[in-house]
């Protein structure tokens, strides 16, 4: 050090190299320190006298004020009085060791026995560590719960109420007989004893509950799939930034078709920078890869006003920017308020329909990132689970057919109270979100600039979306084929054959028997679980673009199957119909046996399971309008197949957000535009 001055330090090195550095940050430094010399005196840990029980604090500060009546003479009797000087402390008339002898006699006198030699210790305890060398060493040991319990026993407790934090609930005697043999292991037997059961009880609860093993084993199960400290909450201030996909079964009972009551399963997409519910969908128990895929899809689109709902709940009333928004989109004119959200990262669990190749697929085809969560750590997508809590106490309680959260809070004739239809109950909880959900003020959402108020979804979407921008992402025909799952099959001389149901098309003539481009040489094939009777395969196009067009293939025995039926009603009718020798008469006979499952339960015949499954098979097709996703060329039979006019697909869509109808030429050419809110809400 070769100079100091105006709180700086001047330093030369070894090599003659010189530094100025500021005193502050020398002394911050945590490796800085004083070599050669006195070391500095320490800053007395005063903030922890706080923690100290009052009548220990109080003697502290007593020894305080002794010593320094040794030391300079003067006495400090109180807060705003002078201070005085009396004789014996007086230094100008009494040594050091006079005065010491005086402060020992005087608290003798006073009933404290001390002696000189305590005088000179507390002083010499003063001067290294201030008042907290003055407290009484007893007050300063750790704090220990289990008392004087034994450190073996406290280690064996301990390592066996971690073991049971996956295990179901059990008693204390439990706890104390595998304690028991544990201690015999490692000690062996009758070295270390147990305390009685009531002390041994008391250790339990105490080890428990600091060790966070209390409770039930879903309670030990959550604890236990938090992330590991130190952690932070996710922080996301672009809507679409992240969005949390998940699903559950709701707390509450629906009528299917021909009066089957069960619980439906609830699919929401969540964003997290609005906590805005972007798409949600109600299906029967068993959502398919299919059903999340379409969520992405309902998220890109504006939701339309569905007839009978006020025209409060549309996106021109409300606190969103709809004149800015309405310039860059027009199919926002007659949209209902819900924000639209393209995400751009989407978490999800390790639910097996979240994680297949065909909604991974789906979400890279339009360019979003899927983000699995460890498995078992429902706290890694806490939002969405929060969300879910909030959907049971806000909306579906007051349901009929509520089943309580749990069979334990279940009443009586639940089941029976059930009133609502599938299709009936997403109605209500569709304009829950936009009159409820969205306008409803949430603890977590605030703005940057009023952060004492606390904003709803609606509020909060309109703010960001003024600062990240609004760009419209039209989705086509072939985009919500994209979004389907898939399959590579070969196209043969009979058709394209799945899962014992063959289908085909004229437009596949130039292509049996052929290996298609892939490494594989297999087609690429997309099919809809909710409807079974037909398929899309891509087909090249040579000189065009795209260089690939759509091609849908039906089923061909559809003309034999009046009715809709999904992918789960057939894998019924594979089990009961006995097989055949030759493939042809299997696949006739399966579905002469789903015409029947199907006929039978729409006349209120057949057992319980049968109209289950017819049940979720119409249930399956009451999606709604998905705009174009019912679209396709029209599929011309082949020739002696049993493919009914009636049956094949509609025309194509093509157009995306335009702002009058299809013209005329259009309307006989056959094509319809994907979106337009009035259609759509005539349609509704």
């Amino acid at each position: 050090m070769a100079g100091l001055a105006d709180g700086q330090v001047r330093l030369v090195a070894d090599d003659g190299a010189v530094a100025v550095l500021l005193l502050s940050l020398l002394f911050a430094a945590a490796d800085f320190e004083v070599v050669d010399g006195v070391p500095p005196p320490r800053v007395a840990p005063s903030g922890l006298l706080e923690t100290l029980p009052a009548l220990v604090r109080e003697r502290a500060l007593a020894w305080e004020r002794h010593v320094r009546e040794v030391e300079t003479g003067l006495s400090e009797e109180g807060s705003g009085q002078a201070a005085v000087m009396r004789p014996e402390y007086d230094p100008a008339r009494r040594t050091l060791a006079q005065r010491e002898e005086a402060k020992a006699a005087e608290l003798s006198a006073a009933g404290v026995a001390t002696s000189a030699v305590t005088v000179r210790r507390m002083r010499a305890r003063y001067r290294r560590q201030g008042v907290w060398g003055l407290v009484d060493g007893r007050s300063r040991r750790p704090y220990r719960a289990y008392g004087q319990a034994d450190e073996r026993v406290v280690a064996a407790l301990d390592e066996v109420l971690e073991a049971g934090r996956e295990r179901s609930d059990g008693t204390l005697t439990r706890l104390r007989v595998y304690t028991e043999r544990l201690l015999e292991q490692r000690h062996g037997p009758g070295v270390v004893a147990l305390p009685s059961v009531s002390v041994f009880n008391r250790l339990v609860r105490t080890l428990a509950e600091e060790r966070g093993v209390q409770g039930s084993a879903r309670q030990r199960r959550w604890r236990a799939a938090r992330p590991a400290v130190p952690f932070q909450s996710l922080s996301v201030m672009v809507p679409g930034e992240v969005v949390m996909v998940d699903s559950t079964l709701l707390d509450a009972f629906v009528v299917l078709d021909d009066g089957v009551v069960e619980r439906p399963e609830l699919t929401i997409a969540l964003d997290v920078a609005t906590r805005s519910i972007c798409a949600a969908s109600l299906r029967p128990r068993g959502t398919r890869s299919v059903d999340a895929a379409e969520l992405l899809a309902q998220m890109m689109v504006p939701a339309p006003m569905r007839p009978g709902w006020p025209q409060a709940l549309a996106m021109q009333h409300s606190v969103i920017p709809y004149e800015r928004l309405l310039s860059v989109d027009t199919r926002l004119a007659g949209a209902a308020a819900r924000p639209v959200i393209v995400p751009q990262t989407v978490v999800v669990d390790q639910g097996r329909v979240f994680v297949s190749s065909s909604f991974v697929a789906a979400c890279a085809s339009v360019g979003i990132s899927v983000q699995p969560t460890p498995p078992g750590a429902p706290a890694a997508k806490g939002q969405v689970e929060r969300t879910f809590s909030s959907i049971n106490t806000l909306f579906v309680q007051h349901v009929a057919g509520y089943t309580g959260a749990h069979v334990g809070a279940r009443g009586r004739g639940a089941r029976g109270e059930a009133v609502w239809t599938l299709g009936q109950l997403s109605e209500l909880f569709q304009e829950w979100v936009i009159c409820g959900w969205q306008v409803r003020e949430h603890a977590g959402l605030r703005h940057p600039m009023m952060p004492a108020r606390a904003l709803s979804p609606n509020e909060m979407w309109a703010a960001l979306i003024c600062v990240c921008g609004y760009v419209p992402v039209p989705l086509g025909r072939e985009d919500y084929i994209e979004l389907m799952p898939v399959k590579r099959q070969k196209i043969n001389d009979y058709g394209i054959r799945i899962d014992y149901r063959t289908y085909d098309h004229a437009a596949l003539n130039p292509y049996r028997g052929r290996r298609s481009a892939g490494a594989d040489g297999l087609w690429e094939i997309h099919y809809d679980p909710h409807d079974a009777g037909r398929i899309w395969v891509r087909l090249p196009r040579v000189g065009q673009e795209p260089d690939y067009v759509w091609q849908d293939v039906p089923w061909i025995h559809q003309s034999l199957v009046a009715g809709p039926f999904t992918d789960f009603a057939w894998q019924h009718v594979r089990q009961v119909v006995a097989g055949r020798a030759d493939r042809a008469g299997r696949e006739h006979d399966l579905a002469l046996a789903l015409r029947d499952l199907l006929e039978r339960t729409a006349a209120g015949h057949g057992s319980h399971r049968e109209k289950t499954v017819a049940a979720r098979a119409r249930a399956g097709q009451d999606r709604g309008p998905v705009p174009g996703l019912l679209c396709g060329p029209k599929a011309d039979p082949v020739p002696g197949r049993d493919v009914g006019a009636e049956d094949s697909p509609g025309p194509v869509a093509v157009v995306e957000g335009a702002d009058d109808g299809p013209a005329p030429s259009e309307q006989a050419a056959g094509v319809v535009q994907v979106y337009d809110p009035v259609e759509e809400s005539l349609r509704w």
